[in-house]
C-alpha cells in the first residue's frame, strides 16, 4: 500500500482496546479512552480515520463488524486484533491447573480468520493492512490476572511467568507471517515498543495496554509509516 497517499482516503480501523485507546487508570482503578490516544491524534493530524475498534473484541468480533460495515472501494481497512484472541480463561486456569486451556481463538482458527479477513477487504477493493500489536508485560499480566485467585495454581500451569509473552507472540508471529505470505501491508507496532529505552513505562499496571505514552508512540509509528510511503 502506498501509505503517502492514505490520508487522501478513509482509512477504517478494525481492533480491541489497544486500538481504540483503552488504558488503566491507575487512580480511578478502573479502564478508561485516555485523550492522547492513537486513534484521536491521527484524527487530528487530518488523518481520515474511522476505528470500529472495540473492548474486549477478538478477530471473529471484528469480522462481523467489517462485513456489516459501509464502506468505499479504495479505502484501506487495518486490521488489529490478538490480545484478546490469545488470552485463556484464567479461572479455569486457576481452578484446573492439571488440564490444558485454549485461548479464546486457537491459533489456527486466528490463522485462518486473518487470511479471510484480509481476502474479505481485497474483495471489497480495498487495502489491507494488519498490525503487529505491542508486546505485553508478562509479570505485570500474571499478577493482573491472579487477582482473586490461585497463582499458585495459575503459575503451576504456565510453568514459568514468562510463557505468557511467548504464548502471545506466537500470535504476533501468526500475524507477521501471514502478512508475508498474502503480500500485505505490515504496520509494526512491536518492535519499536521492544526497543525503547524504558519498554515498562509504555504499558499499563495490567501488563497488555499501552498507557498514554505508549498510544502515542503508537501515533508517531503510524504517522512514519503513512509519511515513509
Amino acid at each position: 500500500m502506498n501509505f503517502n497517499h492514505a490520508k487522501d482516503r478513509i482509512i477504517h480501523l478494525w481492533g480491541d482496546s489497544i486500538g481504540q485507546g483503552v488504558v488503566f487508570n491507575q487512580d480511578r482503578h478502573r479502564y478508561c479512552l485516555t485523550p492522547k490516544r492513537c486513534a484521536r491524534i491521527l484524527q487530528e493530524d487530518g488523518v481520515p480515520l474511522e476505528s470500529h475498534a472495540k473492548m474486549g473484541a477478538t478477530i471473529n468480533d471484528g469480522y462481523a463488524d467489517f462485513v456489516a460495515a459501509r464502506t468505499n472501494p479504495g479505502d484501506v481497512a487495518v486490521v488489529e486484533f490478538g490480545g484478546n484472541d490469545c488470552d485463556l480463561d484464567w479461572q479455569a486456569v486457576s481452578d484446573h491447573p492439571q488440564i490444558l486451556h485454549d485461548a479464546r481463538t486457537p491459533l489456527p482458527e486466528f490463522a485462518e480468520m486473518l487470511r479471510l479477513f484480509i481476502s474479505g477487504i481485497r474483495a471489497r477493493s480495498m487495502e489491507p493492512v494488519v498490525v503487529l500489536p505491542p508486546p505485553l508485560h508478562s509479570m505485570r499480566y500474571f499478577h493482573w490476572v491472579c487477582r482473586g485467585r490461585n497463582e499458585e495454581a495459575v503459575l503451576a500451569y504456565l510453568g514459568d511467568v514468562e510463557r505468557i509473552g511467548r504464548w502471545h507472540d506466537s500470535y504476533v508471529s501468526v500475524i507477521r507471517d501471514t502478512a508475508e505470505s498474502t503480500g500485505c501491508r505490515l504496520l509494526d507496532m512491536h518492535t519499536p515498543f521492544l526497543r525503547a529505552r524504558d519498554f515498562t513505562s509504555l504499558i499499563c499496571q495490567d501488563g497488555i495496554h499501552p498507557n498514554a505514552e505508549g498510544q502515542e508512540l503508537m501515533a508517531r509509528i503510524a504517522l512514519q509509516e503513512m509519511a515513509a510511503g
